[in-house]
């Protein structure tokens, strides 16, 4: 049996040694490369929550497992089925428009990962109404086609991934939109069967369309095949039913498209390619998953033995979800080997991601209702606030922007230099510069944070939260908001520090002052230029005190400031003024 596998498998490869057509993104040994073969380095970004929503990501992950269904089912029995499915369209149209996609590209990335959820191309299989024949959804397939007009007027490649697969594809729920009480992917020919034509149905209609890079065949796998049964796979050996899973659907897309690379992903999300002995397709890459681990290169030494044992590229195929002092490090580390990455995901209701949709204040009492935490809203309050959602809060236009993550992405791997987060001109007259608008930069250069990323995955502790108030910027360093929700510093330990880049029109003496609080007092010190730092006490309390030091000399032009916390325990900063 295992022969006859490994002569399948040799058998693929050698029937599509030719497959990459003039113009399509391909395979070339152990390297990505485009249409002109080029070595193509993919720096791209994940469509989260646009064809299949996560509970995480609307702040309802406590709502059941935060499955999509759950959360569509919560909305019908407020407003109903009528009125849910047209939240549902309304949120299709505005959650990912042309404006996103223009910015992804000014912004530096050159590939999309369409997350797909196949009950947008056909019906689930209980509700079909001949067993075994597949209804296709022509506004699924439409999306993609509008998508690719955008990526394409961007030069950008689109990779389409099959997120959530009929039935489910492991026992991370909400990733897939799993119903545990319905047969799996995994449990069910039907739904494997479906799974294998709709790839089909996908490669018909996009066969020659170079602007597709690759066919991601199934997002994060997690079962338990075959070893002990841990529930996500991560100790299976042979992961034989995923292998003979894949080989279906190459040959399925193989029968009508010759022309796209195809990705696979491994068992245990995406890491787990035991039993994997021979490349499964010659135009094929192999994507990885790395989240809340070291940035070392040990992190990804599997990985790397696997690609030099099959001879196949390797592709971070989603990563993310955590600080920009991770962000900057894990790019520079993939990217020092050559491999390209899609982060995740590009907007969620949470502050770490390039945008960030400020939900209405109804949508707010709708989670609180939710997880039991507030009272039943009323229908027409609940459908307000469902299309508020969906029809304003989610558009670009109305997103937070977060400059901070992209410069970690794109210009900080590359860089030690910190930027201006603002432009900090002081001129005659009296200048404020608030705490939160230290530099742009990695930490060490633009700040110091005791806790600046997240690595519960490899210390086995618990999860960090690097900025404690979860808003504003993406760094170490801990933002919360006041009561007219304006940003400052908070929870500031002795060691830590900020720099400013600050720009004077002339050369002279300055007073300078701090607005600061400490419940039990500390001391700041000032440094500016590289000279010797002045300090000041913090008097214990819990009001603002304004701390006034001596007078601190700038030069014409760039002036860099380091504002550092020689003793503070859970020190506040709100804003530093120069006279």
């Amino acid at each position: 049996m295992a022969w006859t596998r490994w002569m399948m498998a040799a058998l693929a490869v050698a029937s599509t040694a030719s497959a990459a057509a003039q113009g399509f993104v391909h395979r070339d040994g152990k390297r990505i490369v485009d249409g002109e073969g080029r070595p193509l380095l993919l720096r791209g970004m994940g469509l989260g929550g646009w064809m299949l929503q996560e509970g995480y990501m609307l702040e309802l992950g406590g709502l059941e497992k935060g499955q999509q269904h759950v959360i569509r089912r919560r909305i019908v029995e407020l407003v109903g089925e009528q009125k849910a499915a047209a939240f549902y369209r309304a949120w299709l149209d505005n959650f990912t428009t042309k404006a996103d996609i223009d910015a992804m590209a000014r912004w530096g990335f050159n590939s999309v990962r369409l997350p797909m959820h196949y009950n947008l191309f056909t019906l689930p299989i209980e509700r079909e109404p001949v067993a075994g024949r597949d209804t296709w959804i022509e506004d699924g397939f439409a999306r993609i086609d509008r998508l690719l007009e955008w990526t394409r007027a961007n030069d950008m490649h689109l990779i389409l991934d099959l997120h959530a697969a009929p039935g489910g594809q492991g026992n991370d729920l909400p990733i897939s939109d799993r119903d545990p009480a319905k047969p799996s992917l995994w449990e069910s020919a039907e739904n494997r069967r479906k799974t294998v034509a709709l790839w089909k149905k996908l490669a018909e209609r996009y066969a020659d369309e170079p602007g597709i890079a690759a066919y991601d065949v199934l997002n994060e796998p997690n079962w338990d095949f075959d070893g002990p049964k841990q529930g996500h796979g991560c100790s299976s050996k042979a992961n034989a039913q995923l292998w003979d899973f894949y080989r279906e659907v190459i040959a399925a897309i193989r029968s009508v498209d010759r022309n796209h690379m195809i990705i696979i992903e491994g068992n245990c999300w995406g890491n787990n390619y035991g039993g994997l002995d021979a490349p499964l397709d010659a135009n094929s890459a192999l994507s990885f998953h790395k989240y809340w681990n070291r940035n070392d290169r040990e992190s990804i030494a599997g990985h790397l033995a696997l690609r030099d044992r099959l001879g196949l590229p390797l592709w971070l195929g989603e990563t993310g979800e955590n600080s920009n002092a991770w962000f900057r490090d894990a790019i520079a580390l993939v990217e020092g080997e050559g491999i390209g990455w899609a982060w995740w995901p590009l907007k969620k209701i949470r502050y770490n991601n390039p945008l960030q949709v400020k939900p209405n204040p109804g949508w707010n009492a709708l989670v609180a209702y939710w997880l039991g935490k507030g009272p039943k809203p009323s229908a027409k309050d609940a459908e307000t606030a469902l299309m508020r959602l969906a029809t304003h809060d989610v558009r670009y236009e109305n997103n937070l922007q977060h400059p901070d993550v992209i410069d970690a992405m794109f210009r900080q791997p590359h860089s030690n230099a910190t930027l201006a987060f603002r432009p900090n001109r002081i001129g005659k007259a009296r200048a404020r510069i608030a705490a939160v608008d230290f530099d742009l930069g990695r930490a060490g250069y633009a700040y110091r944070d005791r806790e600046d990323a997240n690595y519960h995955v490899a210390t086995g502790g618990e999860r960090v939260t690097w900025n404690s108030g979860m808003t504003y910027r993406n760094d170490g360093v801990d933002i919360t908001e006041g009561a007219a929700r304006a940003p400052y510093v908070t929870s500031v330990q002795a060691g830590e520090w900020l720099r400013y880049t600050v720009d004077a029109e002339q050369a002279g003496m300055r007073s300078v002052s701090v607005r600061a609080r400490g419940s039990a007092g500390g001391r700041l010190s000032l440094a500016v230029n590289g000279r010797a730092p002045v300090s000041v006490a913090i008097p214990a309390g819990s009001a603002w005190t304004t701390l006034r030091f001596a007078r601190i000399e700038l030069m014409q032009g760039q002036n860099r400031v380091v504002l550092k916390a020689d003793a503070c325990t859970d020190c506040e900063i709100d804003s530093l003024t120069f006279e």
